[in-house]
């Protein structure tokens, strides 16, 4: 098969899956691993993928961020099921920082009622949730981001700055190895990052859609928090687990 053959089927097969390994390369181009090998650093110098351990996966694009009613619709059944096991993780007495997102709200609904916990968060809807479900909450104050319905600016981080947490539960637009936990918005992004340092134990909740994606402002590196998802691609479930502990929910 000619050179440009094999670079456009590489290629194809990476549209439909994300990410190909050596190994599932190698029949249908009908080539030697060393081929392989060889291709995918040609196509990965003229930036058309990036090579992983054991194969390559798509150039990372910088994405917008979705609204809240664009996100809701997606991957819900798995974001309930990362959220039941995260709120499984609370326990009495706990102060939790609980971050704006389409999963962490999901945690709500599974908070045990026998639980004394205190909740700060930085959004309008989490808050209006716990407050029905009469559990104590904190909401930062600052400018009140439309589109998350998260608060946000420089009264949100003073706040912050002054409260510490036993556990803090985020969301985050995109988990990559080499580029950590990544967010769209840089406001956003500075308050997370301050959520993680006043936290004791940190929980990053992430449905798959989301693994080795990359927004535009870096949160923190992977190792800052635990990763809890619904699945992770056995393609790169080594190189995460090298860098985080990594939880797999999915039943």
């Amino acid at each position: 098969m000619l050179t440009e053959k094999r670079h456009q089927l590489i290629l194809n097969l990476l549209a439909e899956n994300d990410i190909v390994t050596v190994s599932e390369l190698m029949k249908p181009l009908k080539a030697s691993e060393s081929t392989v090998r060889r291709d995918l650093k040609n196509l990965e110098s003229q930036g058309l993928l990036v090579r992983v351990h054991g194969g390559a996966k798509k150039t990372p694009h910088l994405s917008f961020e979705a609204t809240m009613a664009e996100k809701e619709e997606k991957f819900q059944p798995q974001k309930v099921q990362i959220a039941k096991f995260c709120a499984s993780l609370l326990d009495a007495e706990d102060v939790i920082y609980l971050d704006a997102g389409t999963t962490t709200i999901e945690m709500i609904q599974f908070i045990p009622n026998n639980l004394s916990i205190k909740v700060v968060t930085n959004s309008v809807k989490h808050a209006s949730l716990l407050i029905d479900r009469q559990i104590e909450t904190i909401i930062l104050g600052g400018m009140i981001k439309l589109s998350t319905n998260a608060t946000l600016g420089a009264t949100a981080i003073q706040q912050l700055r002054e409260l510490r947490f036993s556990k803090a539960f985020l969301g985050m637009n995109g988990a990559d190895v080499e580029a950590g936990f990544t967010t769209p918005d840089p406001e956003e992004a500075a308050v997370k990052k301050w959520a993680l340092q006043q936290s004791q134990i940190n929980y990053v909740l992430l449905d798959h859609s989301k693994l080795q994606q990359v927004t535009f402002a870096q949160v923190a590196p992977l190792k800052a928090a635990t990763l809890v998802t619904n699945s992770c691609p056995s393609n790169f479930r080594k190189d995460f687990q090298n860098q985080t502990t990594l939880k797999e929910v999915e039943q």
